[in-house]
């Protein structure tokens, strides 16, 4: 069974421990990730977390700039399956139909809820109570093929996306490996999906990730947790852009408009919303680090703060 040959098509962090179990239990004889990028002020090049761990363990590397234009050396490399997890382009349909077994993805939800390139973003930003992993054959859209087997997560409340982007990660890895044998011995479910229950999670857009007051405190926290550490949600104070890394939800009696910074304390700043109220108590200021709010207060006029309207 470990035998046969693998293409392997991913690009993030997230897609690391699925590759890392592979490589240990399989046979990974290529690589495909998205192409090298220049960043930073320097402008150095990066290869992505992907390509690191194929270059790690020896293993042949192909990066095209367009999948769609440029799959030649995946159909010379002859793969009996071909698994994708979170590669970041889609497959053309030669590919599709060239492994005798098949090609799987690991997607980072319960299908078909959340199809897209930001599930694990909108499982907590649309307040799902569970999320979790599945996989999946591949077909010509995007994330509708049949669903080979699942694996759920609780969410809880004290998640944010890293935490959620962790734990999901180890699953789809764990539940790739209890999964292949059955697909590769032809006795593994195939359960098409009910796309009238879809819901989509497309990639987070810039205007999402500012916050707008007329929510819910409740919306409003799990905005702010489903962009916590990336991209951040963001205010406007005192005309400069702050991104809000973490806060809680507290009761108010006040009649200000949503929006308004009602009180400030020692550890936060408190912003009224459509029905409660927000505690800030971690920011990070226009050109600044990330901070507990106390030390950002720690720094200013806190009445040049209070009850200002936030953007």
């Amino acid at each position: 069974m470990n035998k046969i040959k693998i293409a392997f098509m991913g690009t993030p962090e997230f897609a690391v421990p699925v590759l890392e179990g592979l490589i240990k239990n399989y046979n990974v004889g290529l690589v495909v990730t998205q192409p090298d990028k220049l960043v930073g002020r320097h402008q150095e090049l990066k290869y992505s977390p992907i390509k690191e761990v194929a270059i790690a363990n020896n293993i042949e590397v192909f990066q095209p700039i367009k999948i769609r234009d440029d799959y030649q050396k995946i159909l010379d490399f002859q793969p009996d399956i071909i698994i994708t997890c979170a590669y970041g382009q889609i497959i053309p349909k030669v590919l599709l139909e060239t492994p005798r077994f098949g090609c799987i993805n690991v997607h980072a939800s319960l299908l078909p809820k959340l199809r897209g390139g930001a599930p694990i973003h909108k499982a907590l930003i649309d307040g799902y109570n569970k999320t979790g992993i599945t996989i999946m054959y591949m077909d010509e859209t995007m994330d509708t093929g049949d669903i080979i087997s699942q694996k759920e997560y609780q969410i809880k409340d004290t998640d944010n996306v890293g935490i959620l982007h962790d734990v999901l990660s180890k699953i789809g890895a764990e539940l790739l490996l209890e999964t292949l044998p059955s697909i590769i011995n032809n006795t593994n479910l195939r359960i098409p999906q009910n796309s009238q229950e879809a819901t989509y999670a497309y990639n987070i857009k810039r205007e999402e990730e500012h916050i707008e007051f007329n929510k819910t405190a409740r919306e409003i926290y799990n905005q702010v947790r489903g962009l916590n550490p990336w991209p951040l949600a963001n205010i406007i104070l005192n005309g400069e852009e702050m991104k809000i890394i973490e806060c809680s939800i507290v009761s108010t009696k006040s009649k200000l408009s949503a929006g308004t910074i009602i009180d400030v304390t020692k550890e936060s700043f408190i912003i009224k919303a459509k029905d409660q109220a927000i505690a800030v108590t971690k920011v990070k200021p226009f050109g600044k680090k990330v901070m507990s709010t106390k030390d950002y207060l720690n720094g200013i006029d806190k009445n040049k703060i209070i009850d200002k309207i936030v953007g």
